[in-house]
């Protein structure tokens, strides 16, 4: 029966042939000595090299990118986790040199009201490019396509753009973006402490 082509109604199951189960395991556990189990050292100090260029948590980022796949090219805050209060306010000054620490990344803001896109950006030079937040009051899709204008007028796909915020309601600007993912402003600025 080797080598003949399955006929009408076969539903190309597993083949029945002796040996076949064991040839499966074998071919099984040679992929898996094949693969490492770890990272190469040059491939982890270039992400932690990576890492501290964004300003991020090692872990953060190794989870990030593990998930993706892609390396982040984009920092995405809300006015919240900025701190900026009030329309055209500065950020305070620890979050305003931990952005100009960020190398290789365009860093973005959305600013909730009363705050506006244009005064904000001019009281911070450090933002690459602001934008209004979508409003609490916004339909999912609103949201969406807020989000997602905003990120490709800047030229990044949503996998490489990584959301920090600090209110429950921006959580959820990760899924409506397809962002690569979610910091809380604390784990983000918080890393950088040390």
């Amino acid at each position: 029966m080797s080598g003949t082509t399955p006929g009408i109604g076969h539903n190309n199951g597993p083949s029945m042939e002796r040996g076949q189960v064991w040839r499966a395991y074998q071919w099984r556990k040679a992929q898996k000595e094949l693969m490492p189990n770890t990272i190469p050292l040059m491939v982890v100090k270039m992400r932690l090299r990576r890492a501290a260029e964004l300003g991020m948590d090692y872990k953060a980022y190794a989870r990030i990118r593990q998930a993706t796949g892609q390396d982040i090219m984009g920092l995405l805050f809300s006015s919240n986790a900025l701190r900026i209060i009030g329309d055209g306010a500065k950020m305070p000054e620890a979050e305003a040199r931990a952005l100009d620490a960020v190398k290789s990344a365009q860093k973005l803001s959305l600013v909730h009201l009363p705050n506006r896109p244009g005064p904000v950006l001019q009281a911070n030079p450090v933002l690459d490019a602001t934008e209004a937040a979508p409003r609490f009051t916004d339909s999912w899709s609103d949201m969406r396509v807020r989000l997602e204008t905003f990120i490709r007028s800047r030229r990044l796909p949503g996998n490489q753009v990584v959301i920090i915020g600090d209110a429950p309601l921006e959580s959820e600007w990760m899924a409506a973006a397809k962002a690569a993912g979610y910091l809380q402003a604390n784990e983000y600025f918080g890393s950088q402490a040390g």
